[in-house]
C-alpha cells in the first residue's frame, strides 16, 4: 500500500507576504509596525543618507537627502541634527561655518519644541567660529524667558563666555597681560549666571569650580589664579582660538 503523503511546503513560502522581515540599518523617525512599499522606500533612502555620511560620501548623502526632504511623510525640520552634518566640509572634523549658523538660527525660529537644544548647538558653533560675543548676545537674548531660564547648561555657557570675554585680548603683549585686571562687569555677570546654574544643578562640578575661581580672582591676581588651574573644562574655556575653530570627531 503506497502512501500519497506530500510534505508540507516551507512555512516561509506562505508567511513571507505577511511578515515584516525587512532589515534596516538606522532607526527611521516615522517607523511603522507594518510599513507599506513607500514607507520601505523612504527607510531605504534614510539608510543611504546615514550610510553615506558614515563613509564620508557627503555628495551622495546630500542627493539622497534632497529627495527625502521633499517627501510629505517626513518632517525634515525634526532631523535638524542630520542637516547640520550635511553642511560639513569633512564629517571627520567638527567645525563651524556661516551656513551652519544660518541654518541653526532658522531652525530656532521654526522648531519651537527643540529650541533649547538648537540654542545650545548654535552657541557651540559661534564659539567654534571665534564669535564669542555673538554667542553671549544670543544667550542673553533668550535666557530671561521660559524655558531657557530653567536650563542650567545655557547658564553655564553664558557664565564661561563672560569669564572668557573678561580676560585680556589674545593680541595683548606679555607686558600688557601682566598689568591687566579682569573686567569687573563681565565677572559680575559670570557669577550671576553660574550661581543660577548652581541653583538649577547643585552637583555640577564645572559650576562649583568656576565659582571658586571667581572668588579667588576677587581676592587676588586673577590671571595667576586661572593660570594655576589645569582642569579640562577651563582648558577649553581659555583655549578658544579663532584661528583653530575645529574639533576632531572621535571614531569608535
Amino acid at each position: 500500500m503506497t502512501s500519497n503523503f506530500e510534505p508540507e511546503p516551507p512555512a516561509f513560502v506562505f508567511e513571507r507576504a505577511y511578515n515584516n522581515d525587512h532589515q534596516f540599518l538606522f532607526d527611521f523617525p516615522n517607523k511603522k509596525i507594518m510599513p507599506n512599499a513607500r514607507q520601505i522606500q523612504l527607510q531605504r533612502l534614510y539608510d543611504i543618507v546615514n550610510l553615506s555620511i558614515q563613509r564620508d560620501d557627503l555628495p551622495r548623502a546630500r542627493r539622497a537627502w534632497s529627495i527625502l526632504a521633499r517627501c510629505k511623510e517626513l518632517n525634515w525640520k525634526a532631523m535638524w541634527r542630520l542637516g547640520i552634518t550635511l553642511l560639513e566640509n569633512d564629517v571627520c572634523v567638527v567645525e563651524s561655518n556661516p551656513h551652519k549658523i544660518d541654518f541653526l538660527r532658522t531652525m530656532l525660529l521654526q522648531l519651537p519644541e527643540e529650541r533649547e537644544r538648537i540654542l545650545a548647538e548654535l552657541v557651540q558653533h559661534y564659539i567654534l567660529a571665534g564669535r564669542y560675543r555673538d554667542a553671549l548676545d544670543e544667550l542673553e537674548f533668550y535666557l530671561p524667558s521660559f524655558p531657557y531660564r530653567d536650563n542650567p547648561v545655557l547658564h553655564v555657557y553664558a557664565g564661561l563666555l563672560c569669564i572668557f570675554i573678561a580676560q585680556p585680548p589674545e593680541s595683548a603683549g606679555a607686558n600688557e597681560v601682566e598689568g591687566f585686571t579682569y573686567d569687573n562687569n563681565s565677572l559680575s555677570r559670570a557669577q550671576t549666571y553660574l550661581e543660577h546654574a548652581k541653583v538649577l544643578d547643585p552637583n555640577n562640578i564645572v559650576v562649583n569650580e568656576f565659582l571658586h575661581k571667581l572668588h579667588s580672582i576677587s581676592q587676588g591676581p586673577g590671571l595667576l589664579s586661572f593660570a594655576s588651574h589645569h582642569s579640562e573644562d577651563e582648558t577649553h574655556t581659555k583655549g578658544f582660538q579663532p584661528s583653530q575653530p575645529k574639533r576632531r570627531r572621535r571614531k569608535f
